[in-house]
């Protein structure tokens, strides 16, 4: 296959196509049996991943056993998949390294028992980068994974896996978790939706206790805003938390919000003119629903990327030293990619700054905050340039030039994850060469409601592909 081929597992079967809500509504009305449906996901998903590279660890015989089983949830029987750190009781648990054994978890982490406790059927775990530490997917282990809408390209990262077999139309939705961008920069890459919950929101990221900030926040990635509305209603009868207020089920959209854009990172660093085209597109998409669209200026300081790599080299500090304590007895830095290790050491000289960084951060989130004292929603670019080729954000760059690459292609994302605050990113465009580009809205702490009625607007009045084409 041609590195230019776009890779979609929907032939003759209609429920490539369809949306998780559409599939459990066939399932419990006997339309179809959830064996079909994983039968169905399964036959995608031998037929594309070869072209893809996407699936981890395949666990197609569990998920038969699984579809024979009684199943509760507003998901019944809807296949989909778990990315690769999050724990599932039985299966290896990578977190994209060739530094962890090949050993059965023990049990599973506290969200995957959330999300399985909908109802989806689990088919296996999907690729990411190392350690969830970069924006595409391209760990040793497993090798690169392909973006479904031209080969050769990223699905971005670090959920690039379960990006990827969602667009190729495997499954309906998927696993993914965000740190600094790994829901909302695949969604763009792939054509998707994928909303990061505000911090607390569901339960917490393993090692997320790790960091001094909480930065890392679990949800999913989807083809229909429907989806993701139900999802996160689902979920927060599961679990909910007090200090924030309910999403509550959003099936329609809400008031008219007044809304401020911007394009750039700051003067010295532009975003990609196709970006930029597809940010004020959207503006004026919003501004023609009724909305008050203003621009503005970016909400960062001149240290915030800065400060914010080294919180997120603390992570990958803490992974290489402390290996065999916090993840396997087993661990074996010898193996961990050169990215890694690179970012660890970053980590070490710039230490002493560490105070002064985190005070920093604190203080942004503060300043970030106080900007939706005058709008609602802030609305940019997902990302800063199309989804790059694979290599240009791969682990054989020399580090200084990966990081530098890193904030090229990924500025905007980080901001939420320090600020706690939601933020989705929905595929308002596409590049001249064909691949998606995302736009991402953010709004306050605990106002996932806002976001969600806005993205159902948007999407019935300019709706994309389901799946990659």
């Amino acid at each position: 296959m041609s590195e230019s081929t776009v890779v979609s597992a929907v032939c003759d079967d209609v429920l490539g196509t369809a949306d998780a809500v559409e599939i459990a509504r066939l399932i419990r009305t006997g339309a179809i049996q959830a064996r079909e449906a994983v039968e169905a996901a399964i036959a995608r998903a031998e037929r594309v991943n070869p072209s893809l590279n996407a699936i981890a660890t395949p666990l197609f015989e569990s998920a038969r056993r699984d579809a024979e089983s009684p199943r509760s949830g507003v998901f019944s029987g809807v296949p989909s998949f778990i990315k690769d750190n999050d724990a599932v009781a039985g299966s290896p648990w990578l977190f994209g390294s060739r530094a962890l054994p090949r050993e059965p978890a023990e049990q599973s982490t506290p969200f995957v028992e959330q999300f399985l406790s909908l109802g989806l059927i689990n088919l296996g775990k999907t690729t990411m980068p190392e350690f969830g530490l970069t924006g595409t997917t391209e760990a040793l282990v497993y090798g690169p994974t392909h973006n479904p809408w031209r080969r050769g390209f990223s699905p971005g990262g670090s959920s690039g896996g379960s990006a990827a077999l969602v667009a190729a139309g495997v499954v309906p939705l998927a696993h993914a978790n965000d740190g600094g961008g790994s829901i909302r920069i695949p969604a763009s890459c792939c054509g998707l939706v994928g909303l990061k919950p505000s911090r607390g929101r569901v339960a917490d990221v393993p090692g997320s206790k790790l960091l001094p900030v909480k930065i890392l926040h679990q949800g999913m990635l989807s083809r229909s805003v429907r989806d993701t509305a139900v999802f996160f209603h689902a979920a927060e009868q599961r679990q909910r938390n007090p200090k924030l207020p309910e999403i509550g089920l959003v099936t329609r959209p809400g008031r008219r919000l007044r809304i401020g854009f911007f394009t750039d990172l700051d003067a010295g660093t532009r975003s990609h003119p196709e970006c930029v085209a597809a940010a004020e597109g959207a503006a004026n998409l919003c501004e023609g629903l009724g909305h008050c669209v203003e621009r503005v200026e970016p909400p960062f300081d001149e240290r915030f990327h800065e400060d914010f790599s080294l919180l997120w080299a603390m992570l990958a500090f803490s992974v290489t030293r402390f290996g065999k304590q916090l993840v396997h007895p087993d661990f074996d830095r010898t193996q961990v990619d050169d990215f890694t290790e690179g970012l660890a050491r970053h980590f070490t000289q710039h230490a002493r700054r560490v105070p002064a960084a985190l005070f920093r951060l604190r203080r942004f989130a503060r300043h970030y905050r106080r900007g939706f004292d005058r709008y609602d929603v802030l609305m940019n670019p997902t990302a800063a340039m199309p989804p790059p080729e694979h290599g240009f954000i791969g682990p054989e760059v020399p580090f200084d030039t990966l990081l530098e690459r890193l904030k090229w292609f990924i500025p905007f994302t980080p901001v939420q994850n320090v600020s706690g605050g939601p933020a989705i990113s929905l595929p308002l465009a596409q590049s001249k060469a064909g691949l998606p580009i995302g736009i991402q809205f953010a709004a306050p702490l605990g106002r996932e409601r806002t976001l969600l009625e806005l993205a159902l607007e948007i999407e019935a009045a300019a709706p994309w592909p389901r799946v990659a084409q």
